[in-house]
């Protein structure tokens, strides 16, 4: 039991030497999504922060690819020394694995460091609708069972997720229209190829709202979008179960040590109260987060197991 003990007390100060010597060299933050992005562009904010609150340099790194999981399994096979980090939506974490077998997993495999920020989601009716508000559209669906059509950026994606709690919430048949991405989805939204969309806020997405070439009937976060205070969440319309939001957040190398993991989760927070880091989120429609990451964890776990509830219920199966 005594040398258990003295084991015990040198691998801490073990631990609380590695965290004081950290960091000696450059910080790789994996990005899992391609450069120019929103997520890219908050990504980078924060990068530039930690470099200069930490005095070493945090250099980008993307791996874009399966929405997110081919960065997070770069994070999860990176060395545990906190040397490199990732940068990503939650749902490879909490989608993915209940539509199939990722490279790594979830929980052994994968640290929350800290939650970021989370992006409201729109939803959005096009010109091919003249529903002007939530009611009308669920007033069309019910007249005419599939004749709306709901597109999202594709099967088993967080607008997917929104658009079956809506239906049983609503109790309407909505046909669903599935895309690889927002670039084509908004390109035929503004063109009326279907009725409504859903959609993670952007500028340039409340650039169409505001110009009116596509109308906010509703928006799926905690409170109203700053950018467009007068469109409701769906929590607010009666759609609680729906009102759904992405979150991000870093995330480690399970075994990174507790004290180096300690000090990542204060560095985030230090960067996240920085007002030009606050601006460029806010700037894009974005809302910081922060806190602990073990409330991070916790809201993981959480909608890792709704998720796992809907898609059952839902019979969502991956393309």
């Amino acid at each position: 039991m005594k040398k258990q003990l003295i084991s015990i007390a040198l691998a801490t100060l073990a631990g609380f030497a590695a965290a004081q010597a950290w960091p000696a060299k450059p910080i790789r933050l994996i990005v899992a999504y391609p450069p120019g992005g929103v997520s890219d562009v908050v990504a980078r904010a924060l990068a530039e922060r930690l470099a200069a609150q930490m005095g070493t340099p945090v250099v980008v790194d993307n791996r874009a690819g399966a929405s997110g999981s081919i960065g997070v399994d770069a994070v999860a096979k990176a060395a545990p020394d906190g040397y490199t980090i990732g940068f990503a939506a939650v749902s490879p974490l909490t989608l993915s694995p209940h539509l199939g077998k990722p490279p790594f997993d979830p929980v052994k495999d994968i640290a929350p460091v800290a939650s970021v920020m989370y992006s409201p989601v729109l939803l959005l009716a096009t010109p091919a609708t003249p529903a002007k508000d939530l009611q009308e559209l669920v007033a069309a669906a019910q007249a005419k069972p599939g004749s709306v059509r709901w597109a999202t950026s594709g099967p088993a994606s967080l607008g997917h997720i929104m658009l079956e709690q809506f239906k049983a919430g609503a109790k309407v048949d909505i046909t669903h229209i599935p895309y690889k991405g927002g670039g084509q989805q908004i390109t035929d939204a503004l063109g009326g190829q279907f009725e409504v969309l859903s959609i993670n806020t952007s500028p340039a997405i409340a650039q169409h709202v505001k110009s009116g070439k596509l109308r906010a009937l509703a928006v799926g976060a905690p409170s109203r979008v700053d950018a467009l205070p007068g469109v409701p969440t769906l929590a607010e319309l009666g759609y609680a179960s729906a009102n759904l939001t992405s979150l991000f957040g870093v995330f480690a190398p399970a075994g990174v040590p507790a004290p180096v993991m300690e000090r990542l989760n204060a560095e985030i927070n230090k960067a996240l109260a920085n007002p030009e880091v606050r601006a460029r989120l806010t700037g894009s429609d974005n809302v910081p987060t922060g806190g602990s990451a073990a409330d991070f964890g916790r809201q993981i776990a959480a909608e890792s197991q709704n998720n796992a509830r809907i898609i059952k219920a839902a019979g969502i199966k991956a393309e």
